[in-house]
Parts: structure tokens; sequence; C-alpha cells
């Protein structure tokens, strides 16, 4: 009784550690791991595996700026099941990524966009066991190609960060409640300018929605939205960036 007391308040109780077979993954694919589950000092009952996708997106109110942890998909790996003491269990499980997944391997000098897989053990009148692992989502190759583009002509990546509402550009709306923003400058004095980009992926079309604000010129903000097919050629990308860099 009195270990099964200590477990219920976390101590000597089972541990979930999650393994990912591979830790960076591109937008729109699988994660793919193993919940290694160890049986503490006495025997409990697992009630789920329960997994979720997460980032970290930012809300505009009347009293500034807030961050809060957003749910981007979710996983229930097993039904219950009970784990001995000292007992290990090791459960494979697969997570498609969820398109609007927000890119984290940009060279940004501020880089606040963040993913993690969270993996909890579901366990009745107990503390739950929990493990937190960072996951690198790299974009795929159109994104990176408009990316390299803007940047080789004289724009560098200054921010990046994850916020929270809606898009909509001309043909596509967002659906997952957040959205990526990556912020551009150039060094111009006369022709400065910023451009705020975003990527929505939705299966083999990339949509893009870029925002651009310059400092001169009393034109205001200016939005432009087109789409690529996820294999766009260089001709491609070097034409839907064109537009942008001629506002």
């Amino acid at each position: 009784m009195f270990g099964k007391l200590k477990a219920s308040l976390g101590i000597g109780a089972a541990k979930v550690d999650t393994i990912l077979n591979s830790m960076s993954v591109f937008q729109g694919e699988t994660l793919r791991g193993t919940v290694h589950i160890q049986g503490g000092d006495v025997e409990q009952q697992i009630d789920a595996i329960n997994l979720k996708l997460c980032t970290e997106v930012k809300v505009e109110s009347e009293n500034g700026a807030s961050y809060q942890d957003f749910v981007i998909g979710t996983l229930k790996a097993v039904q219950p099941f009970v784990i001995q003491p000292n007992e290990t269990k090791q459960v494979p499980f697969e997570l498609k990524l969820d398109d609007e997944t927000p890119i984290t391997a940009l060279n940004a000098y501020k880089n606040q966009c963040h993913v993690w897989l969270e993996t909890t053990l579901d366990i009745d009148f107990a503390v739950d066991p929990s493990d937190r692992d960072h996951v690198e989502v790299k974009p795929l190759g159109c994104a990176a190609k408009v990316i390299t583009a803007i940047e080789q002509a004289g724009f560098g990546m200054v921010k990046a960060d994850v916020e929270k509402g809606y898009l909509r550009g001309n043909t596509f709306s967002s659906r997952s409640g957040f959205y990526q923003e990556i912020e551009f400058r150039n060094n111009g004095f006369i022709n400065k300018k910023e451009i705020e980009l975003s990527f929505i992926l939705n299966g083999n079309t990339m949509h893009c929605l870029a925002e651009v604000d310059r400092s001169f010129g009393g034109r205001g903000d200016q939005y432009i939205s087109f789409d690529l097919p996820v294999n766009a050629s260089d001709d491609q990308v070097r034409s839907a960036v064109s537009r942008i860099l001629s506002i």
C-alpha cells in the first residue's frame, strides 16, 4: 500500500522515454519512433499513451503579447494495459505532421518557432509521467527556394514566429488556427522594404502569402499571394518571387 501511495506521488512510478527515429523531418512528413516505458516499484495500470505535437503561438491582446502552447495534432498509441514492477515495454508509433506545422529550421536572427512532441502516460490517481522531444521541421524544396531567392535579392531573415489566427489568400485559407510569419528586411536607404512571408502547405501545393511594407513611398502594406507545386522549378520560383520584389 505504501508503495502505491509513493507511486501516486510520482516516487518509484513508471517512467516514459520517447525515442524518435529522426529528430529532423520535412514539412508534411511522418514522425516515427518508439515509446519506452519502464515499470516502477509497483504494478500500475496505464490507461493510455498520449502523444501531442505542439508549437508555441504568439497571442496579441489589449494588454500586449503573450505566448501559449498550441496542440497541432494528437495520437493515442495503445489501449489500457498493466505494467509490472521493473517491466519494460516498447510501443512503436507513427504521427503524420499536420501540413501547417511551422518550419523551425530557419536561419533567422530571432527564431521563435518551436515544435515538440510531448508523451504522457495516463495513470489513474497518479502524477502522469511525461517526456518532451523537440523536432526540427525543415522546409520543402519549393519553400526553401523561395526563401533563398528573397535572401539573394538582398534581404536578411531577421525574425520568425508563430501567431494565433488564420490567413487568407486569393486561392486558400489556413485551417489550423495559427500561422507562421518569416520576416525579411533589406538594407536599402531609399528603397527600404520589409517582407513578411507565410507558407501554407496543402498536399502537393505550397500556398504563399507575402506582406510587403515599404518605409518610403507612402503606399502602406501590400499583400500578394501565389501558389507553387511542391516540386516547383527554379523558373517558377523566380517568377513568383519577382512579383514580391516588384512591389
